[in-house]
């Protein structure tokens, strides 16, 4: 049923966020196991305890104002989770770790914009309980994004680079040999050109004597 009322989005707002968050915490055990960074590997396990903790608070959300805990599909988190598999199946080393931060950086994004829209609903309904829990997650949400993006600009985005240098490196030698070969070749059929240019003006030079 849709909701008429800002009371009613903001329950219906809940539990998508509620949806997401359980979906998340089968996630992560999972992108912390496919990440190599051991860095990479700590923050997705403290996430995820910190998505434990956030659930119960919105538990406690749905207690204060007298709603049955139950979440509601979130599509959003659902489609973002399922390009993150994608990556882990697909990817291997740096390059999947700075796939993994990506992906679990579009989820951050998307929890922000959920807790700040709800925390405000919370307040202009009057439910300083309410906006003081979900203002916590809303707080963690941010940290958990400041601290991928340390993750990748300090070592994981650089080392995906590192990779694909390396896998030109070792084609340079074939390609040096070959632009060798291309110079050698072309610098003798310059003396090849030189010497033949010289003894068409030797010749026109003795029928003129």
């Amino acid at each position: 049923m849709a909701a008429t009322s800002l009371q009613e989005l903001f329950v219906e707002e809940l539990r998508d966020a509620y949806d997401g968050e359980k979906r998340l915490t089968k996630a992560l055990p999972r992108m912390a196991k496919a990440a190599e960074s051991e860095e990479l590997r700590a923050a997705f396990t403290n996430h995820l305890r910190e998505t434990e903790r956030q659930i119960q608070r919105l538990e406690q959300v749905f207690r204060t104002i007298g709603e049955p805990v139950r979440g509601k599909k979130c599509d959003g988190l659902m489609g973002i989770i399922e390009e993150g598999k994608s990556a882990m199946e697909e990817l291997e080393g740096s390059v999947r770790d700075a796939a993994l931060i990506a992906g679990a950086q579009r989820a951050e994004h998307y929890e922000i914009a959920a807790y700040g829209t709800l925390a405000y609903f919370a307040e202009l309904l009057g439910n300083e309980k309410a906006k003081d829990l979900l203002g916590q997650t809303l707080d963690e949400e941010k940290a958990a994004d400041e601290k991928l993006s340390t993750i990748a600009k300090s070592k994981v985005n650089r080392d995906a680079l590192m990779s694909m240098g390396g896998e030109e490196d070792e084609e340079m030698p074939a390609q040096r040999s070959t632009r060798g070969a291309a110079r050698r070749a072309s610098a003798s059929r310059a003396t090849a050109n030189d010497r033949s240019r010289g003894g068409v003006r030797g010749n026109a030079g003795g029928r003129r004597r």
